[in-house]
């Protein structure tokens, strides 16, 4: 299996491949939880990452008793937060530069001015929204850094939604990863996780940047 399909594999069943590997490596689960929730938040070209429906398996498994539910929403807060420190500060870095960028595989220009149209509109709180929306908060640091948002702003907005992100789909899987019904119906529940707030996401960032486009005008 090529690294394409076991990431497509990872994210529609996560549930399975984290458990496993609980199971296999013990502690070490913590390790790799971070890496992901860092990755997804801090490195700008890795927005496929599978934040939500990691979350709420993590979740899902402290009900269980296999993870500690403290342990797991502190240490992956910590890494929500200091990814997107990572990605403002790159994003802060190479400034105005960005916007001459073209398309490639490494960098989705498109993403990119949606994520931006959506901030000029909304302003600082899309440090917090973007939390819950797949693809746009992994561009919201980066585009807060290029437009220049003082460090001290952008860090009250990703400490509170960091947090907010982190424990609330954590404690959602720990209350609610365990009904039956939820179990059962697991890999549709992931799908939504992706598919519903990425499809909010892009019409906000439409909408954002007709309004854009129609100030201009």
């Amino acid at each position: 299996m090529d690294i394409a399909h076991f990431l497509i594999d990872f994210i529609l069943h996560v549930d399975k491949h984290l458990m496993m590997f609980v199971q296999d490596f013990g502690p070490w689960v913590y390790a790799l939880l971070f890496l992901i929730i860092f990755v997804e938040t801090g490195v700008v070209v890795m927005p496929f990452l599978p934040g939500d429906s990691l979350l709420f398996v993590v979740g899902t498994l402290c009900g269980l008793g296999m993870m500690s539910l403290p342990l797991s929403i502190g240490l992956l807060t910590v890494a929500a937060i200091a990814g997107n420190q990572s990605n403002y500060a790159i994003g802060r870095k190479l400034g105005p530069k960005v916007f001459q960028w073209e398309q490639s595989r490494f960098f989705n220009k498109k993403a990119f001015e949606q994520a931006h149209a959506f901030y000029e509109q909304y302003g600082g709180i899309t440090i917090v929204i973007a939390r819950f929306m797949p693809f746009l908060r992994t561009f919201a640091p980066f585009v807060a850094g290029v437009s220049a948002m003082s460090r001290g702003k952008f860090t009250m907005y990703d400490v509170s939604g960091g947090t907010l992100w982190v424990a609330g789909v954590t404690l959602a899987g720990y209350f609610f990863g365990n009904i039956p019904f939820v179990k059962t119906h697991l890999d549709k529940i992931i799908w939504a996780m992706i598919l519903v707030p990425g499809a909010l996401a892009i019409f906000g960032a439409w909408r954002a940047g007709r309004k854009a486009a129609a100030t201009a005008a």
